[in-house]
């Protein structure tokens, strides 16, 4: 209440005092505090009549409600997300699909997506199962196809003298793509469970992230088919250093192919192999007597080699003739992941409901390929 108000509703009780100045004492005050609170409150009423605040007040209201729920200061789509991952789940136990929840892809009508907590849980999954994925260069893309520009050399300076009639140049560009390739597969689910249990979306998750991540992993490294990913040890323009052995490892060999590599890549680069090799790797000493091979003293570091982080890759192939065992690079620059879609699932509640179970169809889209085959060195084991 602003200061001009007091000073009218003070003026009021002033009066009513005077009016009843004929009256007894007590009566007088009586009566003068009963017509100033009905003053007030009709001036009162009058004020928010003109200000117009009951929508206001009723908005506040509203948000104080909405903060006041748990989780309420997320940005307000909690109410939403649950209504999709219920929505999910009753799909996945019904084939039913509810239409205000669950949302599709434009290239793939007759399929469901899950909401975006299950597509986060999946793709974390898909990281603990491919470690590649944990270091190379993941994107996104609506493509089917990913076209990479490249540029294969550089300008042509020369040394000139003052008046040095100048040459022309210009560097050469060439362009190449990844493809984006599906995996696919289908989950059978007995009726009763998928009735009955409240981890069956859990189980389902599960189950794809297994089986996705590790086709993954290995299409990564090894893949050499039209139908899935590039992988980067079967990259042609990859140089291979020779280890000078075909049976053990050289730690003189290591450290030339660790050095081969420019600067700019061998700073960031990354030790790849698999366990068996590294326990091999662990055993190895330079000149000087000291272990290539370094643990992590530090919780949520990596162990090293030469100073570089090392990764464990179930499908790099073991230390044997004529095999590339060891691959070294800056996989951040040198290897490209592309992600189309994270995750589609069709419930299909009729095909095999004959032997009492439900099926799940399941599918992703994903494209990877090399593309700086100068990021990477390979050790072949060889003389």
């Amino acid at each position: 209440m602003n200061h001009l108000s007091k000073t009218a509703l003070l003026g009021s009780a002033a009066v009513l005092i005077r009016k009843g100045e004929d009256e007894e004492p007590d009566a007088v005050v009586t009566k003068a505090l009963a017509d100033l609170t009905k003053v007030v409150d009709e001036r009162m009423a009058d004020i928010e009549k003109k200000a117009d605040v009951a929508p206001l007040i009723a908005r506040l209201d509203k948000l104080e409600a909405k903060a006041n729920r748990p989780g309420g200061g997320n940005g307000g789509g909690d109410d939403e997300q649950a209504a999709e991952r219920k929505a999910f789940i009753d799909y996945l136990r019904t084939g039913d699909i509810e239409g205000k929840a669950l949302t599709t892809a434009s290239d793939t009508p007759n399929h469901v997506l899950a909401p975006e907590q299950i597509e986060t849980d999946f793709i974390r999954n898909l990281v603990e199962f491919s470690p590649i994925r944990t270091i190379a260069d993941v994107r996104s893309t609506s493509a089917a196809k990913v076209i990479l520009p490249m540029r294969t050399s550089v300008t042509n300076a020369v040394w000139v003298g003052e008046t040095t009639t100048r040459t022309g140049s210009e560097p050469a560009f060439d362009q190449g793509d990844i493809e984006i390739r599906e995996l696919a597969t289908f989950v059978d689910i007995s009726l009763q469970l998928a009735e009955d249990s409240a981890n069956v979306l859990t189980e389902v998750n599960m189950a794809l992230a297994e089986d996705f991540g590790q086709k993954e992993s290995l299409a990564f490294v090894n893949g050499s088919t039209a139908l899935e990913p590039s992988g980067f040890m079967t990259n042609a323009d990859i140089v291979a250093h020779d280890n000078g052995h075909v049976a053990n490892l050289d730690p003189d060999a290591l450290i030339a192919m660790m050095y081969s590599l420019p600067g700019t890549y061998r700073q960031a680069g990354t030790w790849v192999m698999n366990g068996n090799t590294l326990a091999a790797v662990r055993t190895l000493k330079d000149g000087h007597g000291n272990y290539l091979w370094q643990p992590s003293y530090q919780a949520g570091q990596p162990e090293t080699i030469l100073g570089r982080p090392v990764v464990e890759a179930v499908d790099m192939p073991d230390i044997a003739e004529d095999a590339e065992p060891i691959i070294f690079g800056d996989f951040k620059r040198g290897y490209r992941i592309y992600d189309r879609l994270s995750l589609s699932i069709l419930a299909d509640p009729y095909s095999v409901r004959i032997n009492g179970l439900m099926r799940y169809h399941a599918r992703r889209r994903v494209g990877a390929g090399v593309v700086r085959p100068t990021a990477f060195r390979k050790l072949a084991m060889a003389v």
